[in-house]
């Protein structure tokens, strides 16, 4: 597998220093790079590894020109980051591929499910009655799409997924659980990537809603009924409760958790492990972590902490008697 550099700059755009006809045999980053591979540099902070590097062409910003007029080759692109990741899929789309069915044999799709022509279900899917795959995607091995659910155009998703397993929905009822049955579906958009053994609840009454280009990592957790907008991307173990809504363009770090029935508003990012209690209607970085100590110290802290309250009044307690006191002075 090889592309020459001018075939790179034809499919991707970007200003190339070198010649055209240089073959690269591969991607690598730039620590580890090879002669006859491309890499990039995307910031600032990395760039004493350029000097070292024994990359054939390094795709650079033109903040970095300079730094590479010597080099064999480079690509200068006002993005190195979303650049690389293009040719990522350039490359991917160039790999040879053996020809294999749309549907593998095992897979087991109800004959009330819509299958589009071009869509890819692998081995051991399942796909329940009315339930859509859209034109474009492809379903790894073992995804189970639950019935009346839909998927989009375009999507991928990763071995192990389950959408449209039952909402965690259950009432009290003289000291037992009574069911409360999961009526609605699951709504997934258009360019959406879903990472492996995550799980997608449906919804209570409502459906729940996956919006276009979301991106979920692995082993996260959708609950019934939450809505997650246009382009957010979560990271791995994230847990959403049912009925929260997340809006576009947001970012939640690994292990992170957004409590039921909350509202976060578009372009918030949300730190790794945080627990969201509250909802965020300003954008912005959010965290909400008690930071890692030795055992002894945080056990320290902790013992404190359940005695803010009471300091708390005590201090109140204090500011009104200086209050008073100044009040009553001759």
């Amino acid at each position: 597998m090889s592309l020459t550099l001018g075939a790179i700059v034809e499919a991707l755009g970007g200003r190339l220093l070198g010649a055209p006809d240089q073959v690269i045999t591969g991607l690598a980053p730039l620590r580890s790079a090879q002669h006859g591979q491309i890499s990039f540099l995307s910031q600032a902070r990395y760039q004493s590894q350029l000097a070292d590097s024994l990359a054939s062409c390094v795709i650079v910003s033109p903040a970095f020109e300079v730094q590479v007029a010597q080099r064999p080759a480079a690509i200068i692109t006002d993005d190195p980051y979303g650049y690389f990741a293009r040719l990522t899929q350039l490359w991917k789309r160039s790999l040879p591929r053996s020809k294999v069915p749309n549907i593998h044999p095992s897979a087991v799709i109800d004959p009330e499910a819509l299958i589009a022509a071009d869509a890819v279900i692998g081995p051991l899917c399942v796909v329940e009655r009315g339930a859509e795959v859209g034109p474009g995607t492809w379903l790894k091995s073992r995804v189970t799409v639950g019935e009346d659910c839909k998927i989009g155009a375009r999507c991928l998703v990763h071995s192990g997924v389950v959408i449209g397993a039952d909402g965690f929905g259950f009432a009290p009822h003289q000291g037992q659980w009574e069911k409360i049955e999961q009526l609605g579906a699951v709504r997934i958009g258009n360019d959406v990537e879903i990472g492996a053994n995550t799980c997608i609840d449906r919804g209570a009454l409502e459906d729940t809603v996956i919006e276009d280009g979301v991106k979920l990592d692995n082993l996260i957790q959708i609950g019934h009924n939450v809505q997650v907008g246009k382009h957010t991307a979560m990271a791995g173990c994230v847990g959403v409760a049912g009925s929260a809504k997340i809006g576009a363009h947001c970012t939640v770090g690994g292990g992170a958790v957004v409590l039921g029935h909350l509202s976060v508003a578009d372009h918030v990012h949300i730190s790794a492990a945080s627990v969201v209690t509250r909802s965020i209607s300003q954008p912005g970085h959010y965290t909400g972590m008690f930071p890692l100590d030795t055992n002894a110290h945080w056990e320290k802290n902790a013992a404190s902490l359940k005695q803010l309250s009471r300091l708390r009044e005590r201090i109140k307690a204090l500011e009104a008697d200086i209050q008073n006191n100044k009040e009553n002075r001759p």
